[in-house]
């Protein structure tokens, strides 16, 4: 199932489409060794099918770090 139309794909989009976990895409966009080599390829796959991209931001809030500066 690919995300909604003007929508961008998200972990779990990428998860579903190659039937694994969203802990797993995180371990593959990580480089990540415990992950066997067909299952990498499958969660590539999907990320190239699904042109998804990481959120910096979102990223950011997971690690508490965002390294932007705000203006007020």
């Amino acid at each position: 199932m690919s995300p909604q139309p003007g929508t961008r794909a998200v972990m779990s989009d990428v998860a579903r489409l190659a039937g694994v976990s969203h802990q797993t895409v995180s371990r593959v966009l990580n480089n990540h060794p415990s992950v066997r080599d067909e299952t990498r390829q499958r969660v590539l796959r999907a990320i190239r099918q699904l042109d998804y991209r990481p959120n910096a931001l979102a990223r950011g809030l997971a690690g508490r770090r965002l390294r932007v500066i705000g203006v007020r």
